[in-house]
């Protein structure tokens, strides 16, 4: 028989990535503080992002055991994981960051990153969940679009600074 994730495996798969984009956000609100508009949208971000986890929880809790046909043995568990991109969040620690994030750009570039690949992530949840809990992943699928608009548009705005 194959290991079948529940719809409430799943959700915690997400509320995982949740929890990274917080941490991620919070280094960078830390790190960008002399910037106000910088720091404060990377704060802004952090908050937003302890909120969907607060959600998900919820969703997780609710969630009720259901089976799966699936294609072969494992689809299911395989798909999810396959979303799950282990490199976008690599340990998340302070020491990873300096590494990575060098620049505002760097800290845009893997917000914008980290919000798309929720949009995925939440996208193919649903398909997954009762359709009350779907209705509340549609709404934070929203909310994350909102987000990646945030970053690009920051990115846009200090691209037009820094060229003028």
């Amino acid at each position: 028989m194959a290991n079948i994730l529940q719809p409430a495996e799943i959700v915690e798969i997400g509320i995982e990535k949740e929890k990274k984009r917080r941490d991620f956000y919070a280094l960078a609100a830390e790190r960008f503080k002399g910037e106000k508009e910088l720091g404060e949208l990377f704060t802004r971000l952090r908050d937003w992002e302890v909120e969907h986890i607060r959600k998900f929880e919820t969703i997780r809790d609710s969630v009720k055991k259901a089976q799966y046909t699936e294609s072969y043995p494992g689809e299911t568990e395989a798909y999810m994981n396959a979303l799950v991109d282990g490199d976008l969040y690599a340990k998340i620690t302070p020491e990873k960051f300096a590494q990575i994030v060098k620049t505002p750009f760097d800290a845009l570039d893997r917000g914008i990153g980290f919000e798309k690949d929720a949009i995925l992530f939440f996208s193919q949840l649903a398909r997954f969940i009762d359709p009350a809990s779907g209705e509340i992943v549609g709404r934070l699928i929203k909310e994350e679009q909102q987000h990646m608009l945030h970053l690009f548009n920051m990115k846009k705005a200090i691209t037009g600074r820094n060229s003028a």
